[in-house]
């Protein structure tokens, strides 16, 4: 018989494979959920229970996450995560691959504080799993309440917890920043306290209602957020959806005066990596190289597994000839400190 394997490695291993192949959401807890219940347990006391049957009455195990326990505790790699190996992604182009290795953090994430899927530990256990030197943590601001979005008193949590992991963290060299994708309303205000944006490493500044506003009003809207001193990054800039169940158009804006707004107000354009946005398009990420604007290439992680999904924004950024040294997270995170602040 083999030496054992980490069965809880293997089951947060399938749960990100998962999540970065975008599968649902019901399956990924599954896996996610089992990995919670034997967190914690110790090998003998997992063999014990899988050689008797019991595992699967720890509650969030079932049958298939019993299964894998089991393949992992017999030194076997279990048969679903073979199967997910077997149909990764292909590697991509060097030229992407070497941006993709310059990038030190990701500027676009949500926690379960919001609408993401997972607590601000797993998210950051994964970042450092992925290389990163930094994660950005940008839950949504108040109104968005589809998303659960931040009050400022809950906010201000947030940063407490930021904070105290921070001290943990501290002898990794790994560190959280603090952030928020606020909202940009109709009159190009941000819905959250100025006072409480001042004190944040990085705002993401996004459109996510009234996207079919005429293209004057957008226009108008957009450039008020980027002239916002508070503003660092302006997300998802067309706001479009190209694939699944929530397809929509881009919003229409004058292209060519927003990204001057970027580039006059030092604000960074995303390349948004989420595969259902990929935003900007090709044509309009081309317009903001030639006009000189900065970047920074995000994954909009929902989930620990999307946090690898920086491979897309790459391929793009490179097609369209973004350069290295104006994607702020290819910087040191005491110089995209120095940017933002």
């Amino acid at each position: 018989m083999s030496d054992p394997r980490d069965p809880l490695a293997d089951l947060r291993r399938i749960a990100f494979l998962l999540e970065r192949g975008h599968e649902s959401t019901y399956r990924v807890r599954a896996f996610r959920g089992a990995a919670a219940a034997l967190r914690g347990r110790k090998p003998d006391e997992l063999a014990a229970l899988a050689a008797s049957g019991e595992l699967r009455r720890l509650r969030g195990v079932g049958d298939v996450t019993a299964r894998c326990v089991a393949e992992s505790l017999a030194g076997e790699e279990p048969d679903y995560l073979r199967r997910l190996l077997a149909t990764e992604h292909a590697p991509v182009a060097d030229d992407a691959f070497a941006l993709r290795s310059a990038l030190r953090g990701d500027c676009h994430s949500h926690t379960d504080a919001s609408d993401g899927g997972s607590p601000l530990s797993e998210m950051v256990e994964t970042a450092r799993e992925l290389g990163h030197d930094y994660l950005v943590v940008t839950d949504h601001s108040p109104r968005l309440t589809v998303a659960n979005g931040l009050s400022p008193e809950r906010l201000r949590r947030q940063l407490r917890e930021i904070a105290d992991l921070n001290v943990t963290l501290a002898a990794t060299g790994f560190r959280v920043l603090t952030g928020i994708e606020v909202d940009i309303n109709e009159d190009g205000s941000l819905d959250q306290d100025p006072d409480l944006l001042a004190e944040l490493d990085v705002v993401v500044a996004s459109v996510h209602s009234k996207l079919r506003m005429p293209a004057a009003e957008m226009t108008e809207r957009m450039l008020t957020a980027v002239a916002n001193p508070h503003v660092d990054v302006l997300g998802h800039c067309t706001g479009r959806m190209v694939t699944g169940t929530r397809q929509r158009p881009e919003s229409q804006f004058d292209p060519e005066e927003v990204f001057a707004a970027c580039v006059e107000h030092g604000v960074a354009l995303e390349i948004n990596s989420r595969p259902e946005r990929l935003d900007p398009p090709r044509r309009l990420l081309r317009l903001a190289v030639e006009m000189g604007c900065a970047f920074t290439i995000d994954t909009d992680a929902h989930a620990p597994g999307q946090l690898d999904w920086l491979d897309n924004g790459c391929s793009r950024a490179v097609d369209c000839g973004v350069p290295a040294d104006r994607v702020l997270n290819t910087w040191p995170v005491e110089r995209v400190l120095d940017r933002t602040r």
